[in-house]
């Protein structure tokens, strides 16, 4: 009786565990979703973009070498990498690196940035062609680079030569023995083109005008120009005498940057006296550079016309710190080379910006040295370090130091002992030279002992 009343109990209650199940949806099943699987087949070259990205957007850091290196980003969301902007393989059609078409009116044209001399637009900028007085631009960027060595001086007395009088074209007039300043003289190159004053400054620098000549050629090639070949002093007609726009533009870059050199190539007329003693009269220098009344900002550079070359301008203008650096060869009148060359500076201050990383002897790494009689010198900028970008692409920019390994002892101020890199995106759109800030020799005896000393108390 017991085990039927057990059997019964037990057939109940599975009953009624059934009728609980089926009131509530079978555990609730009602109420369950099975989690969806998304398989996303994703194009191969997308995800390698992605992945670009992602690194793109990371701080450059040091490539290595066992120092530490400063990497200041001016914003860490740096972007895909640009146009190398290098004016390489130019198609002949003029082009920027903001992706503008620009046409000038000139056999060849190029403009750069005057801080890095990186290459915002070219036209057949390696093309060779006699580029007239525009070679003056060599000229005196030995006579400022001889003036700033210390081995000639603005001071200097020049005589001048029957060579130099004889010289034809543009000129000041001037009689063999007479005697002028270095200064009168580069004036009178830069504001009246004078031919006879190329010849008596070349005289003066290296001793003859065939020296200066072969320096000429060797600046180029230290400048790492290829497609320039100097004959003379002035860029009168003679055959084997070229240049290109490009390579002009890279001297008048160099040439720019003697900026107390700037009022003489900014002042529109200025009176000197020319003559032998007791015979002298006034003579008065009109500057042949147009642009420099008709340009806002124009700082220089250069005119040029022969029949062969053409009417010529190597061109500067600075706004702000945007300094911009234009050449047009082979125009057909004087008007269309500045009209041109006002479009070319125009176009450049439309579309780029400069952001300056550093300026001229700011202190940029304290370098320790054990040896030394000072324990720490200072790496620093050895001009204004900025480069010019398309405008809106400053986020890009970042900077990256290296230092030189195994700079010796004594070491002279101005000693270059490493670089300061400037970058958009990944890569490298401007380097510039650390110097040391102070002649550091080696340090005695007696100071090295004292050191060792307090080391070891």
């Amino acid at each position: 009786m017991k085990k039927k009343s057990k059997r019964m109990e037990n057939v109940l209650t599975g009953v009624l565990v059934a009728v609980l199940l089926i009131a509530s949806g079978f555990m609730g099943i009602e109420n369950f979703e099975p989690a969806v699987r998304h398989l996303t087949v994703t194009d191969r070259s997308m995800a390698d973009e992605e992945a670009s990205s992602e690194r793109g957007s990371e701080k450059l850091t040091a490539d290595g070498g066992g120092e530490s290196l400063e990497t200041a980003a001016v914003s860490e969301n740096a972007e895909a990498d640009s146009a190398d902007g290098t004016g390489e393989g130019s198609d002949g059609n003029g082009s920027g690196e903001n992706g503008q078409s620009l046409k000038i009116d000139a056999k060849s044209a190029v403009l750069i940035d005057g801080s890095s001399g990186r290459v915002l637009f070219a036209q057949n900028e390696k093309e060779h062609l006699p580029p007239a007085s525009v070679t003056k631009v060599m000229t005196l960027l030995l006579v400022l680079e001889g003036c700033e060595s210390g081995k000639i001086s603005l001071d200097d007395k020049v005589t001048v030569s029957e060579r130099a009088a004889s010289m034809g074209g543009s000129q000041m007039y001037m009689e063999p023995g007479e005697q002028h300043t270095v200064e009168e003289l580069i004036k009178g190159v830069i504001m009246v083109s004078a031919n006879d004053g190329c010849v008596a400054l070349s005289e003066h620098l290296c001793g003859s005008v065939e020296s200066f000549v072969e320096r000429m050629n060797e600046r180029a090639r230290e400048l790492g120009l290829r497609d320039s070949h100097f004959v003379n002093t002035n860029g009168l007609p003679v055959a084997d005498h070229y240049s290109c726009a490009y390579d002009i533009g890279v001297i008048s870059v160099e040439l720019m940057k003697f900026e107390n050199a700037r009022p003489w190539f900014t002042a529109w007329q200025e009176d000197i006296e020319v003559g032998l003693p007791g015979k002298e009269s006034k003579f008065t220098l009109t500057n042949t550079n147009k642009l420099i009344r008709s340009y806002s900002g124009a700082i220089g550079v250069k005119t040029g016309f022969t029949q062969d070359a053409g009417y010529c301008l190597s061109g500067a203008a600075q706004r702000d710190s945007t300094r911009l650096i234009g050449v047009v060869l082979g125009c057909e009148s004087s008007k269309i080379r500045f009209a041109e060359m006002a479009k070319l500076l125009d176009h450049g201050f439309a579309c780029y910006e400069t952001v300056q990383f550093a300026k001229k002897g700011e202190k940029i790494r304290k370098i320790k040295t054990e040896k030394g009689d000072e324990m720490k010198f200072y790496a620093v900028t050895e001009c204004n370090a900025g480069v010019t970008v398309e405008k809106g692409a400053k986020s890009q920019l970042s900077r990256k130091v290296k230092l030189d390994k195994g700079y010796k002892l004594p070491l002279k101020k101005g000693s270059r002992v490493g670089t300061l890199e400037i970058c958009q995106g990944k890569e490298k759109v401007a380097e510039y030279d650390l110097v040391a800030d102070r002649d550091v020799d080696r340090a005695d005896f007696i100071t090295t002992y004292i050191r060792l000393m307090k080391k070891l108390i």
